[in-house]
């Protein structure tokens, strides 16, 4: 097989095994990742951190980032991506409603609009560059290489960005396999925080 169709095949297989978590094993998962955000990298907490509104059984980091918008620690900002166009990096807003986040809390939404792909993204406000980014994974090998969803959007962020962000890639254990055939342009996560644990790769 192809190293192309080996990784749309890995793709197809980690997402469903994702998207086939109960809501229970995706809310006990979501908060055990959180938990070792918080304990593992608490200097985040005074950082512009950029994460991404889940879908598709994704770790949902918006309680932890709601929490770190409450406390209001000198230069903490919580950032969601926008995709400006196709083939471009990421640029990055503040989440106006992150200090309201709560599992209910509808206000946390308010200032968001859904982009093309359905997810909710800031409608206006200022561009600001994030000194972090918590960035959701399919697949990860044991190089920190990440498999994403095939739009090479991070990848390119992470190019482009300088100083490059600390990338901290978030998912679940099973997400962790032998390789996902890097390609040229693929840019490799520093640690990978899972409901495990924490596993570095360049920190």
């Amino acid at each position: 097989m192809k190293s192309a169709e080996a990784r749309r095949a890995l793709r197809h297989q980690l997402l469903a095994r994702r998207r086939a978590l109960s809501a229970a094993e995706w809310v006990s998962g979501s908060a055990a990742i959180a938990a070792c955000l918080r304990a593992s990298f608490s200097a985040l907490a005074g950082r512009r951190v950029a994460f991404c509104w889940p879908v598709s059984n994704e770790p949902d980091l918006r309680p932890l980032l709601g929490d770190w918008a409450r406390a209001a620690a000198p230069g903490f900002q919580a950032l969601l991506p926008v995709v400006i166009a196709p083939q471009t990096p990421l640029a990055f807003r503040a989440w106006p409603g992150a200090a309201l986040y709560t599992a209910d809390a509808e206000a946390a939404t308010a200032g968001l609009e859904l982009d093309r792909h359905g997810i909710p993204h800031p409608a206006s406000g200022d561009w600001v560059v994030p000194e972090v980014l918590l960035i959701p994974v399919n697949g990860v090998d044991a190089a920190g290489y990440r498999l994403g969803y095939g739009g090479g959007y991070f990848d390119r962020t992470l190019a482009t960005l300088s100083p490059r962000p600390l990338a901290i890639g978030v998912g679940f254990e099973f997400a962790r396999v032998t390789t996902v055939w890097p390609q040229a342009h693929d840019q490799p996560l520093d640690a990978l925080v899972t409901e495990a644990g924490v596993h570095r790769f360049r920190v």
